[in-house]
């Protein structure tokens, strides 16, 4: 039997699973009251069938009908149409009667066989939710008795008491298997095997997930009222993408997504052994930094004391995360942060070294959109005696590079400016020769304002700066209410306004068209994102992720 086939006979037949996220998606869009809305129970009960090593399992906990309810234009009766149509199924007919509150799907094993030899197939389970049992049973024959009359041998078998069924596919249909195990759920999955070891894991607990101390201590991170749950055991999914991770600091996380009346928010945990080392003391409020970031920023980031970021375990969650999304952490650095790898080269300098190492109180860094393929950036500090020296060890290094140190007026606020001097020729007539033209190329601004030294990459994003309390980021209440969502306190923001962000993002991340793409409706109502990490528990770090929505 051909283990390499591409499982979209799997993918028919477990296609509400796709409604794990486009259904809540749906709903999240288009809800006029998402409180109402309240998951029936705050982690899956499905996970007894899910193995301990199992890299990725999510779940949706509740159920796609009253999520249906509140949708604007049909969004999720077409869904649901297009995705049966190839099967046969009637989704109102056929599913709808018995389908109950729960859907998830795992990634129950990283190879079915374990033959190294024809490759790696991993094991795919679809669990569902039933209130209704022998319906359930029904839908089952149903769904194999059409597979049959297009060409599929079925074969049947008891398994410690369970009807499994499962076909020898052709080709072109790929292999399934299905069962209702006991009185709760319907197992769809991509081998006989996937089930045999789904209901072993029921019948010898230590096996299954929930026996996994990871798990248990992760579920106890989740909040009240989530609608979708998603656990990772991360080693294994690092194991999954063939990587072999210079470090590995945290082994799970776990995520709960909840409705907020503004939007959707997400929140994460991330689990360690080891004691979990913050970058800065949680802040209870804004950093006043803000409010000299024009409102017209598509990204900024506050804070305080970056001095000791690279030795937190925030950073090391970054190279983590980084390694396992694009196998190198630099990648992802020199794609996001372009402008400030541009800086470094251009510079001759070294971020960590020679800027965060004395920025010790608050912060914000911003980039400010335009038609170039770079944006302008801005870099705020919080005023200090190792600011000052920072300042003038800038000063020494633009010398250094050959750049001229410039005092300048704008808006009757002085300012410094890094200049370099360029000539350019110009051949007149014979008679009067060659004329020259020198030039001033400014390469960053610097000034005082309160008690905060600002950096720009330009004199016309300095001007935006000096008059930004009249529109400045803080006091905008796109951001205000994205902010509210967070909790408090927290060590800062990452803040990204989608609608000015999304052509330079999908200039440093390709991919990201292709998501887009698969996940259109969620793209055209995002608003904007804002990240946040929080807590001091001992081996756990917090964090959430905010998506304000444009109908909220």
């Amino acid at each position: 039997m051909n283990r390499q086939r591409s499982f979209i006979g799997f993918i028919v037949a477990g296609a509400i699973a796709l409604l794990v996220i486009a259904i809540a998606s749906f709903y999240w869009f288009f809800a006029k009251n998402p409180a109402n809305l309240i998951a029936s129970s705050s982690q899956p009960n499905a996970a007894i069938f899910v193995s301990k090593l199992s890299p990725v399992m999510v779940s949706l906990l509740a159920n796609p009908d009253r999520l249906q309810a509140l949708e604007r234009e049909g969004e999720l009766s077409k869904l649901k149409t297009s995705l049966f149509a190839k099967s046969g199924i009637d989704y109102k007919e056929d599913v709808q009667p018995w389908l109950g509150d729960e859907i998830t799907l795992a990634i129950t094993t990283l190879d079915i066989d374990r033959d190294r030899e024809n490759g790696q197939q991993p094991g795919y389970l679809l669990a569902l939710a039933t209130k209704q049992p022998d319906k359930s049973r029904e839908f089952v024959e149903l769904l194999f008795s059409k597979r049959a009359l297009g060409g599929a041998n079925l074969a049947v078998e008891q398994y410690k008491g369970v009807k499994l069924i499962s076909d020898n596919s052709q080709p072109e249909q790929d292999l399934l298997a299905g069962a209702v195990v006991g009185e709760g759920f319907v197992l769809f999955a991509n081998d006989p095997k996937v089930l045999r070891d789904a209901i072993n894991n029921v019948q010898a607990p230590d096996l299954n997930l929930t026996s996994s101390p990871k798990y248990q201590k992760a579920t106890k991170q989740l909040p009240k009222g989530g609608l979708a749950v998603a656990f990772l055991n991360l080693p294994i999914v690092a194991k999954w993408q063939g990587l072999e991770l210079p470090e590995q600091t945290y082994d799970s996380e776990i995520i709960s997504l909840t409705l907020n009346p503004k939007g959707l928010l997400a929140e994460t945990s991330f689990l360690t052994s080891s004691e979990i080392v913050s970058p800065s003391s949680p802040l209870s409020k804004p950093v006043g930094a803000l409010q000299y970031v024009p409102a017209s920023a598509g990204l900024a980031i506050s804070g305080s004391n970056l001095s000791n970021l690279g030795n937190s375990d925030l950073a090391k969650l970054w190279r983590q995360a980084t390694a396992t999304i694009y196998g190198a952490e630099e990648d992802v650095v020199s794609r996001l942060a372009k402008p400030l790898v541009d800086v470094q080269k251009r510079w001759g300098i070294n971020l960590a070294e020679d800027i965060f190492s004395w920025v010790q109180g608050e912060y914000a860094i911003a980039l400010l959109p335009q038609e170039q393929a770079n944006p302008r950036w801005i870099f705020i500090v919080e005023k200090s005696e190792s600011v000052e020296k920072g300042v003038a060890r800038l000063n020494a290094i633009a010398s250094s590079n050959g750049l001229t140190i410039s005092p300048l007026t704008i808006e009757n606020q002085k300012v410094s400016a890094w200049t370099e001097l360029t000539t350019a020729s110009k051949k007149n007539s014979e008679k009067d020769g060659v004329s020259f033209n020198i030039e001033t190329k400014v390469q960053g601004a610097y000034t005082t304002l309160g008690n905060y030294e600002i950096f720009t990459s330009d004199l016309e994003t300095m001007d935006e700066v000096i008059t930004a309390k009249d529109n400045s980021l803080i006091e905008n209440t796109n951001f205000q209410d994205s902010i509210a969502a967070i909790h408090q306190p927290n060590q800062g923001y990452i803040y990204l306004d989608w609608t000015k962000s999304q052509n330079l993002l999908e200039r440093q991340v390709p991919i990201l068209k292709l998501v887009e793409v698969l996940g259109k409706p969620f793209f055209d109502n995002l608003r904007s994102l804002t990240v946040s990490s929080y807590g001091t528990d001992t081996g756990t770090l917090k964090g959430s992720v905010f998506f304000q929505l444009n109908n909220s």
